[in-house]
């Protein structure tokens, strides 16, 4: 697909009618192009968010399917309202709450039916009249002819809305509204006073019991008129009684005359939400909340500084650190209240709030050991978030949201987040009680988990039962069997590695030996890892390239790509495919494989192909830097670079597979740096093909790490020389405790490779 690169100018880029500072320094902000994704099937969002917060103020303009995920997509032309939570780059779509709609003229709001896209009040749009900047948003309504503007807090939102004269002016405060048609359970809807209304509402979609409460306060009166009816649809082929709760707002305007709404939610009730409101914007100065917006995001994104003169790259670059700070999000109160994962209504303390969405399965793999170097103690804020939701659900999450188990996706990947952070200096919490949480996420037991039943056999598949009492997952027992198998191995090293830390030496040699159970599933005559059933015989018939999505052995993606998950054991699985020579062969294999998927119901996850390489999906992004192990690191370089120049763009488009709650951005943070860890609970970093000239990570302890790319050019792909502390490397790994101690990595470019 041709790709025209969206260039915002920095004039374009500050927005109107907020104030700006005079002063001249780099505003790192202006570099973010939150559009990046929204195209494609990137599914982020462009609204106003800041780092890590509790609300998303965000356009809506599509409701139902995949590309509905963060309920908005840059081909649509219509806006269905502004709803103030979001998900960036899922692959499953929820959230959509609290949507708010200015209107002019007579209010339209019947049901537009099942399949529908657009509300009846949407309204068309240009994006030539919509700006999007790190904390704000603005559109202009072609229906209503109302500009509208959104911005931010942590755990609260103002609009400002700019409408023309009119008699029959006001707002739709639409309550049933939601993305992906999830269930109402429980709606109340009231107005407080004729500035103020609050809500609530439950709700079951991917969250079986997502609860959220919401206040608005208006900057001018308003008459109210509240919807509640019930009709009868079809729906799925069923009949189905939708429940309507909306509140009509209406009042008359002068021309461009600005009505402001401040709104709050909150997962605990609506006194919290207005709470937050209160606590956060106490006021109604619209500008200052965007200027504070935007500057937690130029102190987030300044963390990193990159120097180059490709204004593309450095406008890809900060937009994927910027996809990096939207999730997980807060979920505490500004009162410290918070729902847990028994549903019961929890306090905490400054300092120890809690978050949500945690699409583990990604970001164990570069979003969380990004963060153990920009910002650890954030990241000790996530893991003490996660031990709370262990103690409040029995077991740790695998995928959680709105404080709801999901059960969504494999693995137990809470363990790596929890071990990488021990492994470099996390001290919060003892490591016995760490890795008392980690073994229970290990082993079959379905007791003690407050969950539905449905849950807990999902939380507890009968996969780990298998794993532990006969070395492997038979193929006829359990979906997925290769891929959750393969995962176990590398938790389980996890595991070892924590027990190991804090002297745990039975620990330490149970799931030492656990973790070899990859070996397991290596067939030494396809040379794949494959499906085995009960009876020790392999899985026929067998195609390296077939996909069947959710009904094979394999989890978004074919044989090929996951034959290569043994992060924590390469020079075992460099034995089992007979030695460097086979292991570089096979490598080799996968990059210049035929790219084609076959199979009746092929896995859209599988994407960014580089032969069989899959750069849109989780499972493959270690896996260019295997070379590095096998010295023939010229390779890395290589294909790093085809990389991050070929798969990462200014765009809508811009990204070759779901955002995934920013570990899609974070692999491009870090490989755009010069390096990834390739094993997360092993500190150790593997060194890439650095794209920018110089870049200076600030660190949280106010030391400096440098890396520097002399003679670096488009064309000087291939590392000449590595110098660590102008100390020659002698392979091209180094510790993270060499970034955190302050320094400088100096690196030669140059257009030819070195090999050994």
């Amino acid at each position: 697909m041709k790709r025209a690169t969206l260039w915002l100018g920095l004039g374009l880029l500050l927005f109107s009618g907020c104030s700006h500072s005079s002063e001249t320094q780099l505003q790192y902000s202006d570099f973010v192009n939150p559009f990046i994704g929204t195209g494609g099937h990137g599914h982020t969002f462009p609204g106003a968010v800041v780092p890590h917060g509790m609300i998303q103020p965000s356009p809506d303009t599509r409701i139902y399917e995949w590309d509905a995920c963060s309920g908005y997509h840059y081909s649509d032309n219509s806006i269905n309202g502004f709803s103030h939570t979001h998900l960036s780059g899922t692959g499953c779509g929820d959230y959509g709450d609290i949507l708010l709609m200015p209107t002019v003229g007579k209010q339209e709001y019947r049901y537009m039916g099942p399949d529908s896209q657009q509300t009846a009040y949407a309204s068309p749009f240009s994006h030539n009249n919509e700006t999007a900047t790190p904390g704000y948003y603005s559109v202009m309504l072609d229906r209503y002819q109302v500009k509208a503007e959104l911005t931010a807090t942590e755990r609260a939102a103002i609009h400002r809305y700019h409408f023309p004269e009119s008699q029959e002016a006001g707002f739709i405060v639409d309550l049933d509204y939601s993305l992906q048609g999830q269930e109402n359970l429980d709606m109340k809807l009231k107005p407080l006073s004729d500035t103020e209304i609050a809500g609530w509402k439950r709700t079951r979609g991917w969250a079986d019991n997502q609860c959220v409460g919401f206040y608005m306060k208006f900057s001018k009166p308003f008459t109210c008129h509240i919807v509640d009816t019930v009709i009868d649809i079809t729906r799925n082929g069923k009949p189905y009684k939708l429940e309507q709760k909306k509140a009509l707002l209406q009042f008359a305007t002068t021309q461009n005359e600005e009505v402001l709404v401040k709104v709050g939610i909150s997962a605990v009730d609506m006194d919290g939400a207005r709470r937050n409101v209160e606590t956060e914007i106490p006021h109604w100065d619209f500008d200052s909340v965007a200027l504070q917006a935007k500057n937690k995001w130029n102190d987030y994104l300044g963390t990193i500084e990159v120097e180059t003169d490709n204004e593309t790259q450095k406008q890809i670059f900060y937009t994927a650190l910027y996809h990096t700070a939207i999730h997980p999000s807060l979920f505490s109160d500004a009162d410290g209240r918070y729902r847990g994962l028994d549903q019961m209504i929890h306090q905490t303390k400054p300092g120890k709030e809690i978050y949500t969405v945690y699409s583990l399965w990604d970001t164990f793999r570069a979003l969380h050991p990004l963060l153990t170097i920009t910002q650890p103690e954030l990241n000790d804020k996530l893991i003490m978030s996660l031990m709370e939701k262990y103690h409040e659900g029995g077991i740790l999450p695998m995928w959680e949201l709105a404080g709801n188990y999901t059960a969504t996706m494999i693995g137990y990947h809470a363990v790596p987040v929890i071990v990488d952070a021990y492994m470099k200096g996390f001290n919060k919490i003892d490591g016995r009680e760490l890795l008392e949480a980690c073994v229970r996420s290990s082993v079959y037991d379905t007791t003690d988990i407050i969950a539905s039943s449905r849950m807990v056999n999902a939380l507890v598949p009968i996969s780990k039962y298998y794993k532990n009492e006969i070395g492997y997952i038979p193929h006829e027992k359990e979906n997925e069997s290769v891929a959750k198998g393969l995962e176990y191995a590398y938790n389980d090293w996890c595991i070892s590695t924590l027990a190991k830390a804090i002297g745990d030496t039975a620990t330490y040699e149970r799931y030492k030996a656990l973790s070899q159970a990859y070996t397991n599933y290596y067939d030494p005559n396809t040379k794949f890892m494959r499906g085995k059933k009960l009876n020790g015989k392999w899985n026929t018939p067998f195609n390296p390239y077939a996909s069947n999505h959710r009904n094979d052995d394999y989890c978004e993606g074919t044989a090929w790509q996951w034959t290569w998950f043994v992060p924590h054991d390469i020079d075992g699985l460099i034995d089992l495919m007979g030695g460097q020579e086979q292991f570089v062969d096979r490598l080799d294999s996968l990059f210049v494989a035929d790219s084609k998927i076959e199979g009746d119901l092929v896995s859209s996850d599988i994407s960014g192909l580089i032969g069989q390489y899959a750069h849109g999906n989780e499972p493959s992004h270690h896996i260019a830097h295997l070379y590095n192990y096998v010295n023939q690191s010229w390779k890395t370089q290589q294909i790093i670079d085809s990389i991050l120049f070929n798969q990462y763009f200014a765009d809508p488009n811009g990204l070759s597979g779901n955002e995934d709650c920013g570990q899609m951005s974070a692999w491009y943070v870090l490989n755009a740096m010069g390096f990834y860890q390739v094993c997360p609970g092993s500190p150790i970093y593997s060194v890439g093909r650095p794209i920018f000239d110089k870049v200076t990570i600030n660190l949280s302890n106010g030391k400096k790490f440098e890396i520097v790319a002399n003679n670096n050019s488009r064309t000087n792909k291939y590392i000449q020389s590595i110098r660590l502390d102008n100390i020659l490397l002698e392979s091209p790994f180094f510790m993270h405790s060499d970034i955190m101690k302050g320094g400088r990595i100096v690196v030669d470019m140059g257009n030819t490779p070195v090999k050994p």
